[in-house]
């Protein structure tokens, strides 16, 4: 499994910016985020059919994660960002069913290369 990121730029706060993920069809979708000097965290993740979604609650509300199963992609839909939002976002794939939690990396075999979101006046 590939997984390709994409999606990430420079805004300025209050944007909205649209991050994709291609080559997690079947699979569990998370994303992750690392900011400079912190740990990663969790951000938001899909079941493999679409049917739940789980948020970090730092961005519920502002974020939201779909996926098109037909086209082999996951959005991950960020509004209203914040310059604490700033970070390299990774895409993650996991099994379709696990003990692990969705927003446990434990759960997730396959990690995609990052994209940089940078929110800044």
């Amino acid at each position: 499994v590939q997984l390709q990121a994409s999606g990430g730029g420079s805004v300025q706060p209050g944007a909205s910016l649209r991050l994709a993920c291609a080559g997690s069809d079947e699979f569990s979708v998370g994303w992750f985020r690392q900011a400079p000097g912190k740990e990663r965290e969790f951000v938001a993740a899909i079941r493999w059919d679409g049917r739940g979604t789980y948020y970090a609650g730092s961005v519920k509300g502002r974020f939201t994660i779909s996926r098109d199963n037909a086209k082999n992609t996951v959005h991950l839909q960020m509004n209203s960002l914040r310059p604490e939002d700033t970070a390299v976002y990774y895409c993650v794939a996991g099994p379709k069913n696990s003990g692990e939690s969705y927003s446990s990396e434990n759960r997730y075999n396959y990690w995609g290369r990052g994209t940089l979101v940078t929110v800044s006046s």
